[in-house]
């Protein structure tokens, strides 16, 4: 071969090589920006969410605040990350329920703060006011309160046809005086091991959009008169159908994010007249993952045996009371025998 040939020949393959280093940075510029886009959409996206949240918060302050006038967070709490807040819906009449969740799986004084500052949990009666503000049974709350330190009050008339209104108020008032990764509401008639429900959350931290409970799918009772029935029957189709899945009323916790939502679009959020069922009809279009955890109820006879196993329960009741049946007095029996030991709350490493 001729010198020219070769020449030739060094010429065409140094050509090819400038076009295909060319196609290869431009892939890759174009790869970057693409990766580029996408994280900060991401960012703007939530950007955004943290502004609506923000102007959310404002508005119920002008508009009327759902957190309780008396409620005065210190700023350290507002800063600092909480891994949940669990709010224990209880009512005026119950006095004799939250004594006994606090002799049992509630812990007071010194030991509750230390769980707060240590663990990053936050645990509270969750109630509003009566029909007559500031009368005997608002005055009586006031007073087990100042003995215990233990009240979230919420800006909202107690009734059992307001829950679906209540739990809203809630979580919208939680999600204003704590940033915490889940916030849960358990029914006072539930005994709740702290320490298995925290791992348990623990471990879906890196999930934006989560509902965690026992889902289910119950009848919808057309019939009036009946316990549980819904007015609104007719928007799930023909009689008898069952509604979609939801998680159970007695326990369950979402994500910040959900929480968020819920304060962002309280004034167009419907409200059923079950409040599980409400809970569960505000997720239902959104992308968010349903999370179906037996361990959140487990009945008050099969806990034992679990437990005994090694497996834990992260809640017990009774399916047949809705909760613990006559909880005031049976739930020390059920920690008891149930529960996980406080031991296990301070080795837990969230």
């Amino acid at each position: 071969m001729s010198w020219k040939n070769r020449g030739t020949e060094s010429t065409s393959r140094n050509a090819v090589s400038r076009k295909l280093t060319i196609f290869l940075c431009i892939g890759c510029f174009c790869a970057g920006m693409l990766f580029t886009e996408r994280t900060l959409d991401k960012t703007i996206s939530n950007l955004e969410m943290e502004l609506a949240a923000a102007r959310a918060v404002q508005d119920s302050l002008l508009g009327g605040s759902p957190v309780s006038e008396n409620r005065k967070m210190p700023e350290l709490a507002k800063k600092r990350k909480y891994l949940m807040v669990v709010g224990i819906n209880t009512a005026f009449s119950s006095r004799k329920r939250r004594d006994s969740v606090r002799a049992t799986w509630m812990l007071q004084g010194d030991k509750r703060k230390k769980l707060e500052e240590e663990k990053g949990i936050i645990i509270q009666f969750v109630i509003g006011h009566s029909a007559t503000s500031g009368g005997i049974l608002d005055r009586a709350i006031e007073a087990e309160d100042k003995k215990h330190g233990d009240f979230l009050r919420l800006e909202h008339v107690e009734g059992y046809l307001e829950l679906s209104a209540k739990t809203k108020t809630f979580f919208i008032t939680a999600v204003t005086l704590w940033d915490a990764d889940f916030y849960v509401k358990v029914d006072d008639d539930v005994h709740v091991n702290i320490a298995t429900l925290g791992g348990t959350l623990a471990r879906h931290r890196s999930k934006a959009r989560v509902y965690i409970g026992c889902m289910k799918s119950g009848p919808v009772l057309a019939q009036k008169g009946v316990r549980y029935h819904e007015p609104e029957y007719w928007k799930f189709g023909e009689q008898g159908n069952k509604y979609f899945r939801h998680a159970t009323g007695q326990i369950y916790a979402i994500s910040k994010d959900l929480a968020t939502y819920i304060a962002i679009n309280q004034h167009i959020l419907h409200k059923y007249a079950n409040e599980d069922v409400s809970l569960g009809s505000w997720f239902i279009g959104l992308d968010v993952e349903h999370i179906d955890d037996r361990r959140l109820c487990c009945g008050t006879t099969d806990c034992e045996w679990k437990a005994q196993a090694g497996n834990i329960c992260v809640a017990s009741f009774d399916w047949s009371c809705s909760g613990i049946c006559n909880s005031a007095d049976r739930i020390r029996d059920v920690h008891q025998r149930c529960g996980e030991g406080e031991n296990a709350l301070w080795a837990a490493d969230f």
